[in-house]
């Protein structure tokens, strides 16, 4: 199982959301569609050859963004980030992977 936590502006937080639980993330036992998400502040600023989303060359920009993160299971992870690379409106979106261990007591 894996965690994957990625940072999208409000504008496209339902849409990314839909396309990586298309693609299978979210899934805890009987229960679908499953995510942690709260609002946030990021913060940029494009480098020369960059074509951002928001923003402009040299300037440092600041905007709402919201943090989700979901589980995945081992066989979905790679479908799950492409997911959230294709339908994320950033040139390079800001995201996570984490390995998780299952602790038996």
């Amino acid at each position: 199982m894996y965690k994957l936590c990625f940072y999208v502006p409000e504008s496209h937080l339902e849409t990314v959301k839909a396309a990586i639980f298309a693609a299978g993330a979210g899934h805890i036992g009987n229960y679908d569609h499953c995510c942690w998400q709260v609002p946030g502040q990021g913060q940029f600023r494009p480098l020369p050859g960059s074509r951002p989303y928001l923003g402009n060359e040299g300037v440092v920009e600041r905007m709402a963004e919201w943090k989700v993160e979901v589980v995945v299971a081992d066989e979905l992870i790679h479908d799950s980030v492409k997911a959230l690379k294709t339908s994320h409106p950033y040139e390079t979106p800001a995201y996570q992977v984490w390995r998780l261990s299952d602790l038996q007591f």
